[in-house]
């Protein structure tokens, strides 16, 4: 069933070249050079040179104890602060906060890598490997813990590819208590990475765990009672060190994920997830004798998740009840389960779509409030919505109507809800609305007319079936302001393959979408495609290719680019490049390597091109546990990139960081070497003690736009030209 509101705001349509059909007479684009100024133009498409020139439309509340908030706005000539009233439906601008008599908070000690109680009295941190409190008032630290040793210490924030000295707790809702565990690291592998410097090296040795090791991170679960202080040991075997949200226990955005304390704070729950990520079991502790009860547990095929940038399940201590999500039927849907007995008692949710997080419950009126994804019929399936729906699964109600991307911030009470809505070739409208789904207030609109100004053009939405020839995949174009249907554009993918987000990621309305729109402008077609095996439809959607990570989503990448091509003369198929980043990096050697006579052109930044020696989880979950053959042959051939580099005919730029802490560098060096082994002409770029996030760097993306521009265009680029010469946009 479909749910409409009687309250709709129309949005602003961009004004858009319509995508008609091909002329047949085109001459190709090819140009013989490009110059200084083109770059410069292509230049002020980028975020810094953009961004300056949208004003208005994203609204983030500081939402206040009683129920008023206030937001900072820049839709005027200056910078305003704007506080609102929801119950009374009334706005107050000032040039600052304290003009609206709004108390800021007092700023808490920085650069401490410490985590500070509800009660704001007590913060906990690491020393030597022990977790330590720190009365905040009088500065007074108390050791928590005793036993903590190298490799086996308290909160360690340690997954291999990321680490923090910040400490992984939980505090108890009375303050009294905090969850945590011994990370257990020893005997686990390491990873070796050396500072490049005049003089000796320096070497950086961390513990990074490998797939296949038969020794991973484990986490031994504890309950520290600050008064004593009292370090209780959760009776159970040490888990491994997954979650059921991604490739760490804490979770960008969502902390430590799968921990919630009941309201009472006498209980814990958690989730235990096994090595490969197909068994969950749902656990509670007793607080005081660490006493551990399972209430239910999960088995899936492939891997289990439990939402979408957020952990769906709850506890709901008063009623004795559990939320749980689960994919068993193929969408992402609710379920209530008894606490106790942990039998279900009905299902909340059901139907096509998918529930992605779960923003507020109201355990008292028993509703649930949450973000929705492909439930509106002839809609992008990636917008998001906000829905309610009672705990018996009746009333399920939308309440934001447009046909848009919805990003919601709540208030506190739940009474309201800031809601900006857009879509990426349509700027942003903010608006108020009460539970209801009602319009209380319109509060911003997003004003791009300066933008347009300088000849910018919005992406264009597109649809494309995938490689069954059936399911419709979403992505996006771009094209530059002096585009002309009758000249033929070389076309550039921009890839990310997944299985973890996809090429396009956000629907919101955002000026630039990294440097996509700026190659655009120097005379390509770019487009990005959501392929299969991305997430935010069906779970058969993304176990696509589970198993075979090789697949990077290249035939649906293929597909959709040759029926752009049908469509659009003005696209040259025969002119076709790629590029990416991290795993788009990966997916772009691979389609150099695996569609050598489609794709010419390739720049592939920071590659996982083999996940054998990348971190074990993330492989692990996506492409299941190594098995050796008899043979001598893995499961995990079929991903390999270096395995097919003698089949490369294009022009491939390589490039990594050598302090690459995430994706170390062996990967590319391993395809580097076959490249090597099969005599085949290729560049390579090693960027001296660069991390994972090079790719926006000036250099790089000089040298990635001269790649293209050389190669797939067939013009000569600006003898070294120097990215970030505009010091304001135009």
């Amino acid at each position: 069933m479909r749910y409409r509101s009687s309250t709709p705001i129309l949005l602003a349509v961009s004004a858009l070249v319509p995508l008609s059909a091909a002329a047949q007479d085109v001459m190709p684009w090819a140009p013989s050079a490009l110059t200084a100024a083109d770059y410069a133009r292509a230049e002020q498409y980028l975020p810094q040179f953009t961004d300056p020139l949208v004003t208005g439309g994203v609204v983030r509340p500081t939402w206040l104890a009683d129920g008023r908030f206030w937001y900072r706005s820049t839709a005027g000539t200056g910078e305003d602060y704007v506080l609102v009233d929801p119950a009374r439906r009334t706005r107050t601008t000032a040039s600052s906060p304290a003009g609206l008599g709004v108390a800021q908070p007092a700023p808490g000690a920085r650069g401490r890598a410490e985590s500070v109680s509800p009660d704001g009295r007590t913060a906990v941190f690491i020393r030597e490997h022990n977790l330590w409190a720190r009365e905040i008032a009088t500065g007074r630290e108390t050791q928590l813990t005793t036993d903590g040793v190298e490799d086996y210490g308290y909160a360690t924030n340690n997954a291999g590819w990321t680490r923090s000295d910040a400490p992984v707790v939980a505090w108890s809702p009375d303050s009294r208590r905090v969850a945590t565990f011994q990370h257990d690291g020893r005997g686990v592998s390491e990873m070796y990475l050396v500072h490049t410097g005049v003089g000796a090296p320096t070497l950086d040795a961390w513990k990074y765990p490998l797939p296949g090791d038969s020794v991973i991170f484990r986490i031994s679960r504890v309950i520290i009672d600050l008064d004593g202080p009292r370090v209780v040991r959760l009776q159970m075997p040490p888990d491994p060190h997954r979650s059921t949200l991604c490739d760490h226990v804490v979770c960008r955005g969502a902390g430590w994920v799968d921990v919630e304390w009941t309201s009472d704070s006498r209980r814990l729950a958690f989730a235990s997830v096994s090595r490969d990520h197909r068994d969950v079991t749902l656990r509670i502790a007793d607080a005081e004798t660490g006493v551990v009860r399972d209430i239910l547990t999960e088995s899936v095929p492939t891997y289990f998740e439990s939402g979408n940038g957020r952990v769906n399940w709850r506890v709901l201590t008063a009623s004795n009840e559990v939320i749980w999500f689960s994919e068993r039927d193929d969408w992402g849907h609710l379920y209530l389960y008894d606490l106790r007995t942990g039998a279900l008692k009905n299902r909340i949710t059901s139907g096509s779509g998918n529930v992605m997080q779960i923003l507020r419950i109201d355990e008292a009126a028993r509703r649930i409030y949450f973000l929705g994804l492909g439930r509106e019929e002839g809609r992008d399936p990636y917008f998001r919505h906000l829905y309610r729906v009672s705990f018996d699964g009746s009333g399920l109600t939308l309440l934001t109507p447009e046909d848009a991307d919805h990003d919601v911030s709540l208030s506190p009470d739940g009474r309201f809800f800031v809601d900006n809505f857009s879509r990426p070739d349509v700027p942003v409208t903010s608006v108020l609305r009460n539970a209801d789904g009602r319009l209380v207030l319109e509060l911003e609109r997003m004003d791009v007319s300066r933008l347009r100004a300088t000849g910018w053009t919005p992406p264009i939405p597109f649809t494309v079936k995938a490689r069954d020839g059936r399911t419709d995949l979403y992505g996006l174009m771009y094209r530059p302001s002096h585009f002309d249907s009758t000249k033929a554009y070389p076309i550039i993918n921009n890839i990310y393959p997944g299985p973890q987000t996809g090429s396009v990621r956000s629907r919101s309305f955002t000026a630039a979408r990294g440097d996509t729109r700026a190659i655009a402008e120097l005379g390509f077609i770019v487009v990005q495609i959501d392929g299969m095996g991305t997430p935010g439809r069906s779970k058969r959607f993304h176990d696509a290719w589970y198993g075979n990570m090789g697949d990077n989503t290249l035939p649906d990448q293929v597909t959709g680019m040759q029926q752009l091509a049908e469509r659009h003369a003005w696209i040259d198929i025969e002119r076709a490049g790629i590029y990416g980043h991290s795993g788009g990096g990966n997916a772009t050697a691979a389609a150099m390597f695996q569609y050598p006579d489609l794709f010419k052109v390739g720049v592939a930044q920071a590659g996982n091109h083999d996940n054998r020696i990348y971190e074990d989880d993330w492989a692990e979950k996506w492409q299941g546990l190594l098995v050796q053959n008899a043979d001598g042959t893995t499961n995990y051939d079929n991903q390999a990139n270096q395995l097919l580099a003698g089949n490369l005919k294009g022009k491939l730029l390589l490039a990594h960081g050598t302090l690459d802490s995430n994706v170390p560098p062996y990967s590319t060096l391993l395809v580097v070497n076959e490249l090597i082994r099969h005599n085949k002409d290729f560049d390579l770029i090693m960027l001296p003690n660069r991390g994972h996030g090079f790719g926006n760097e000036p250099y790089m993306m000089r040298r990635r736009w001269d790649y293209f521009v050389k190669h797939l265009l067939g013009a000569e680029p600006p003898p070294e030209y120097r990215m970030g010469r505009l010091s304001t946009a135009p």
